[in-house]
C-alpha cells in the first residue's frame, strides 16, 4: 500500500533561543545579581528560625524574586510579547517592577531584618553560649540592602531609556 504523508502539524512559532544581547546588557547583568542576592536573602531567612515581621520580609523577598525570575526568563527568551497587555509595555513593566516592588519591598525587608539583628546584638558577645540569630539576620539585611540598590540601578536604567524615548529594554 502506498504510504500517506502525515498531516501537517501546527505552524511553528519560531525557534526558542536565548536573547544573548539582553544577557550582556546592563539590565541582564543587574537581573542576574538581583536573582543571586535575592535568593541569598530569602534562603538565609528561611534556613533559620524566624518569627513576627520576618514572615513579611520572607514573603516580600520570595514574591519579588519570583517576579524577577519571570521577567528575566521572558526577557532572556525574547518572549515578552506573550504577556497580555504588559508585553507591549515591557520597558514600563520592568521600570515599575524595579522601582515599586524591588526597591520598596526589599527596603522594607532590609529594615525588618536590620531591626531584628539590632534586637539580637547582645548575643554576639564573646562567651555567649545560646543559639544566636544575630549573624543570620545581619547577613540577610546586608544582602537585602545590596539587592535593593541593584533594583534601584536597574530602575534608573529603565527610566533613562524611557526618558530617551526608547521602547526596548536593550
Amino acid at each position: 500500500p502506498p504510504s500517506v504523508p502525515p498531516p501537517p502539524g501546527p505552524p511553528a512559532r519560531g525557534s526558542l533561543s536565548l536573547h544573548r544581547a539582553y544577557l550582556r546588557s546592563p539590565l541582564g547583568l543587574l537581573r542576574l545579581g538581583q536573582l543571586a542576592l535575592g535568593a541569598a536573602f530569602w534562603v538565609t531567612v528561611a534556613a533559620h528560625k524566624y518569627e513576627g515581621a520576618a514572615h513579611f520580609a520572607l514573603f516580600a523577598a520570595v514574591l519579588v524574586w519570583l517576579l524577577t525570575l519571570a521577567l528575566f526568563g521572558l526577557s532572556l527568551l525574547g518572549r515578552w510579547e506573550l504577556v497580555p497587555w504588559l508585553g507591549s509595555r515591557w520597558l514600563l513593566t520592568n521600570l515599575v517592577h524595579d522601582l515599586v516592588l524591588g526597591v520598596g519591598l526589599y527596603a522594607a525587608a532590609t529594615g525588618i531584618m536590620g531591626h531584628k539583628a539590632r534586637q539580637r546584638s547582645y548575643c554576639n558577645l564573646p562567651g555567649y553560649s545560646q543559639h544566636c540569630l544575630y549573624s543570620a539576620y545581619l547577613s540577610a539585611s546586608i544582602c537585602g540592602g545590596i539587592t535593593a540598590c541593584l533594583y534601584l540601578f536597574s530602575g534608573l536604567y529603565c527610566l533613562s531609556r524611557r526618558c530617551r524615548d526608547q521602547r526596548d529594554i536593550i
